[in-house]
């Protein structure tokens, strides 16, 4: 199925299962879209081609792990330790027929091998997304997480705990947002 009717699909089982459980607050319902798909798919450009597979951390109502399955065909694990999210996860990967697979545990507990690409968000702060992220991420990976006005405040916080490079690409879809794009990542003081 072409990618539109997918998304289109994608969004009604969103609106059918936010009126049982609250996968995104109820204001923005009717900007699921705009606000939350067209999100997710801002990050596609900055994918490596290279990438096998990926891991998707705190997926919630499926942004962006969910949504950029449906868009590249690359296998992703989501995970969400929520069962009632990690419910409507799994229902919607069968229905779609998106190559994910869904592990309703917390993040520090998910035992998965390294991914080439690690995505996130609105999870945590960036100190503790990198925290989360890194024991998932594999030595030469990317992980991609969208930010918005606190980005560089964000930043400083982790400078002195955290060393990696660090690309700060334009959201097409938010003119005041950033995604990070962060790579060789590794404790403060520890030799690459």
């Amino acid at each position: 199925m072409p990618l539109e009717p997918r998304l289109r699909a994608y969004e009604s089982l969103l609106l059918r299962w936010s009126a049982k459980i609250n996968l995104v607050s109820k204001s923005d319902l009717a900007h699921i879209r705009a606000r939350h798909i067209d999100d997710s798919l801002a990050l596609l450009p900055h994918i490596p081609k290279s990438t096998t597979h990926a891991i998707d951390l705190g997926s919630g109502a499926g942004f962006p792990g969910l949504v950029l399955a449906i868009a590249t065909d690359i296998p992703f694990t989501l995970i969400e330790s929520d069962k009632r999210k990690a419910a409507f996860l799994t229902d919607a990967a069968r229905e779609l027929a998106a190559p994910v697979k869904v592990l309703s545990v917390r993040i520090e507990d998910a035992k998965t091998p390294p991914a080439p690409l690690v995505t996130a968000r609105a999870l945590a702060p960036l100190d503790k997304l990198l925290a989360l992220a890194h024991p998932h991420l594999a030595p030469h990976g990317v992980a991609l997480f969208p930010k918005g006005e606190t980005a560089e405040q964000e930043i400083k916080t982790v400078e002195s705990h955290w060393h990696m490079k660090l690309e700060r690409c334009k959201n097409q879809n938010d003119p005041r947002g950033v995604i990070l794009k962060v790579s060789e990542l590794r404790h403060a003081g520890i030799s690459p």
